[in-house]
């Protein structure tokens, strides 16, 4: 959907309420207090009452959007010009848009929409051929972290982020020749360089029929553990470009995104950024249908799944 387009299919904040209501409903609707998923829609009231509890669900309650008094239009504007930049566009940038007196509303509600990309990526676990770096992103420190850091290396420090790319190998129908093409990528931000982080991190996204490429960092010694193969290789430029190709074009993509639009990214906050990143990165062939997902991601029922 293209941004003329979206002016047409949502002009008011009333089309923007009955399409989040479509959304919620091909989801489904679950009751909070019973659990229950049959529900009726209460037209004067604008809200969903359970068959068998008769306990009521408001359009925004158990989704991103719940306790947000931000207008649903606002929150559509958002996605929409979250899902149409390619590389991003930023909270200051955006209140701009929307011509919102308050920033913090505004960074917010991206960050809220973030969050609902990250879950919706960590539904999927990740199979088949895998390549697995680490790459390390700067940024900002609190006054305590700055008095701890070494002499000479300035205000910012080095956040290491584990890059996980699913790739696999096609054939050129006219040249026979088969190469790696990449289909989904996932990025973590570790506390530690120690080996438990990595193991935890295979066990909560790799499929145990998957192998996985990756050099000879000490980190990834038990790897093997939970996938079928584990394959390594001594770190060098050849290694870079054919064994973790996919992996290194993933890193520099994102630190070129970030540092060309958002400035002093905090830490604690910088695995929302790269939830943003990846989740348009994977579906970067969805073309005009990637605010549909979004709605659908912002939409869906964190509550149950927290559960």
């Amino acid at each position: 959907m293209k941004l003329i387009k979206f002016i047409e299919a949502f002009p008011d904040e009333k089309s923007c309420k009955f399409h989040f209501k479509s959304v919620r409903e091909q989801q489904g609707i679950i009751c909070k207090k019973c659990g229950s998923k049959k529900h009726y829609w209460l037209k004067a009231k604008f809200q969903w009452q359970c068959s068998e509890c008769n306990f009521r669900t408001t359009l925004r309650s158990g989704t991103m959007m719940e306790n947000s008094n931000l207008p649903f239009r606002k929150w559509y504007l958002a996605m929409a010009f979250m899902s149409y930049s390619k590389k991003g566009i930023s909270a200051k940038e955006l209140q701009r848009q929307l011509d919102h007196s308050r920033y913090e509303s505004i960074w917010s509600m991206m960050h809220k929409i973030r969050t609902a990309m990250g879950k919706r990526d960590s539904l999927y676990k990740l199979e088949g051929m895998m390549e697995l770096d680490e790459g390390y992103f700067s940024t900002e420190t609190s006054k305590s972290e700055k008095q701890n850091l070494k002499r000479g290396r300035g205000s910012q420090k080095q956040t290491p982020v584990a890059v996980i790319a699913e790739s696999t190998m096609l054939e050129d129908p006219e040249t026979g020749k088969t190469s790696k093409h990449c289909r989904y990528f996932k990025m973590k931000v570790l506390n530690s360089h120690e080996s438990n982080e990595i193991t935890n991190l295979a066990e909560e996204n790799f499929d145990e029929r998957s192998i996985v490429f990756s050099d000879k960092s000490t980190s990834y010694v038990d790897i093997s553990k939970y996938v079928d193969v584990h394959v390594s290789e001594i770190s060098s430029k050849e290694t870079v470009v054919k064994v973790l190709p996919w992996v290194h074009i993933a890193i520099s993509n994102a630190k070129r995104t970030l540092l060309g639009i958002y400035h002093k990214i905090k830490g604690k906050y910088l695995q929302l950024y790269l939830d943003e990143f990846c989740y348009k990165l994977n579906r970067r062939y969805f073309g005009d249908r990637l605010f549909d997902r979004l709605a659908v991601a912002v939409a869906n029922n964190y509550w149950y799944d927290n559960e």
